[in-house]
């Protein structure tokens, strides 16, 4: 996981406290304003600083555009089945997709799969939020949300297809296997974690204004051409996944969602499938395939000297036992600019 130049750390209270601070500002009740801040402050936590602090001051703006409306409550539009269809009515991202996937959970007792379309909402911060939610309660998650275009499709030039994270999470007794990603090698969000710390990607992540591959996330960041996971493959999973999220929501493709002038996933179409594992196998059955699989990928010796095997959801938790001993680290204009609002 990228960490930001650490300029500063806050303790979790302290930065939870002052993001509760801005969003009561944004005029959001003290019950939202409270899991608002709760999810923006474990993001960092968890070490997806990109989604967490960096996001707040952002969230911020938005609502004083317009483009976000905190007191908007999700209205149902269709329900048949295990089958519901929402609309977030551009509330808060993270409350509807919360929202969506305890109305999908709610499906899944019932019918033992549950799968929620979310339409016209905004944008909910960081995916595994969600699929960590879910899991904790016992289920696995299949989520994604489509955004409008911020990435070429393969062998073209100018932006076309969406980011679209697309998170899939199962529970474990010893704690979630969350997978949660982009379908763009890296997410804007980490090009802005690495342009701030001043450090290069790992590897080339798109091309720059001149067409020559690049690691400098603010090239990226000005050429917009991002390289997709798998190349053709990410691609056209990319496409996939913004067609499905709008047709299974009844909202708007990537296509419509560039024509809206405040762009940033404003009105966009989220899905959530929620599945009762217990129903099936039974939760111990799953549990002991996670364990299996888990060791399985972890007996495998690693390619360079001093390399880390990972599972999904690894790393966060990693991040998160060090922030909570350490403090969160966090750029610290980043935290002057929260500070200020």
């Amino acid at each position: 996981m990228e960490v930001p130049k650490i300029d500063i750390r806050i303790s979790y209270d302290t930065m939870k406290g002052e993001f509760k601070r801005v969003f009561l500002k944004c005029g959001m009740d003290l019950e939202k304003s409270e899991v608002c801040a709760k999810i923006h402050t474990e993001s960092s936590l968890d070490g997806v600083y990109s989604h967490g602090a960096n996001r707040v001051a952002r969230f911020f703006n938005f609502v004083q555009k317009g483009w976000v409306d905190v007191k908007a409550e999700p209205s149902l539009e269709k329900s048949f089945g295990a089958v519901e269809v929402w609309n977030g009515n551009r509330g808060p991202g993270i409350l509807n997709a919360l929202f969506a996937t305890d109305r999908g959970i709610a499906l899944a007792e019932k019918h033992g799969i549950g799968l929620v379309g979310l339409k016209n909402t905004t944008h909910w911060m960081r995916g595994g939020t969600y699929g960590k939610y879910a899991a904790e309660k016992g289920y696995v998650a299949v989520c994604w949300t489509n955004t409008e275009s911020v990435m070429p499709p393969w062998g073209g030039r100018e932006v076309r297809l969406g980011n679209n994270p697309f998170v899939m999470a199962a529970p474990s007794e010893e704690g979630p296997v969350i997978l949660d990603m982009a379908m763009s090698l890296y997410s804007y969000g980490k090009l802005q974690v690495t342009g701030l710390a001043g450090k290069k990607l790992p590897f080339p992540g798109g091309w720059d204004k001149e067409g020559n591959l690049t690691d400098d996330p603010r090239a990226l960041s000005e050429s917009l051409r991002l390289l997709p996971i798998g190349y053709w493959k990410g691609s056209s999973f990319s496409f996939m996944l913004d067609i499905l999220a709008a047709i299974l929501s009844d909202g708007l493709c990537a296509a419509e969602l560039d024509n809206i002038e405040s762009g940033n996933c404003t009105g966009c179409s989220q899905i959530f499938i929620l599945i009762d594992p217990e129903k099936i196998g039974g939760r111990e059955y799953s549990g002991k395939v996670i364990r299996i699989a888990k060791e399985h990928i972890k007996s495998s010796a690693p390619a360079e000297h001093g390399g880390r095997i990972q599972y999904p959801g690894e790393g966060s938790a990693r991040s998160r036992a060090d922030n909570l001993k350490n403090g969160i680290p966090v750029d610290e204009g980043v935290w002057e600019r929260i500070c200020g609002l």
